[in-house]
């Protein structure tokens, strides 16, 4: 008996996940339509071919349903900037090869950044995502800030304001080129000329106003 019910939890865990994963696609399809504007739980529903009583058993209101949806895009681009600075033999090396992954997968899956980086959305707890907060290997940002803590020699508050340009010059070349394009009122540069001259300015102008590499 208890082998059949195991099955049965099995079987309907699978189907849970399913509806979650086909409700994930439906909010995006709506954000890139339109906006967060675009999503409620009633029309997420409608278009997924549920009832809106199967969406909230998933999910306890939008802003959770949004925030949600992008979890498998944070885990996404996290893995490849792990990925990227495992090669780098030394701290500065590994930021420079995980700002440069950052940069490929946001102007590879341009859909995806914009959800995540350049959707005005309701907000939630941290708690809501399943992206765990703080978890360097799960959260973008905490990768991001532990590779920078190992660069530098610097207070809590000093590393996280050194993360936060770092980032900002990242989001600015890849926001940029999503928005922009081929644009021919604003001239054209290749990515990997523009992401590699991006990260020698960067870098070099950390180690010139804080103690960061070399000058750490």
């Amino acid at each position: 008996m208890s082998e059949a019910l195991s099955t049965v939890q099995q079987r309907k865990a699978r189907e849970a996940e399913a509806r979650r994963t086909h409700i994930f696609a439906v909010v995006k399809a709506l954000i890139k339509k339109g906006g967060a504007g675009e999503v409620t739980i009633r029309r997420v529903a409608h278009e997924a071919g549920f009832s809106t009583t199967v969406v909230y058993s998933l999910f306890k209101d939008k802003a959770t349903l949004i925030t949600r949806a992008m979890d498998d895009d944070l885990l996404a681009l996290v893995g490849a900037m792990r990925t990227a600075a495992t090669a780098g033999s030394n701290p500065v090396e590994r930021l420079r090869l995980a700002g440069q992954a950052y940069v490929q997968f946001g102007l590879q899956h341009p859909d995806e950044y914009a959800l995540v980086f350049m959707e005005p959305r309701p907000h939630t707890p941290v708690d809501a995502a399943e992206v765990e907060h703080g978890n360097a290997e799960q959260d973008p940002y905490a990768f991001a800030y532990s590779l920078m803590q190992a660069a530098a020699a610097e207070d809590e508050a000093t590393v996280h304001l050194m993360a936060h340009i770092f980032w900002q010059g990242l989001h600015g070349m890849v926001s940029l080129g999503l928005v922009m394009g081929k644009d021919p009122w604003f001239p054209s540069i290749a990515p990997q000329t523009n992401v590699d001259a991006l990260m020698d300015v960067l870098l070099a102008g950390l180690g010139q106003r804080f103690r960061f590499g070399a000058s750490a």
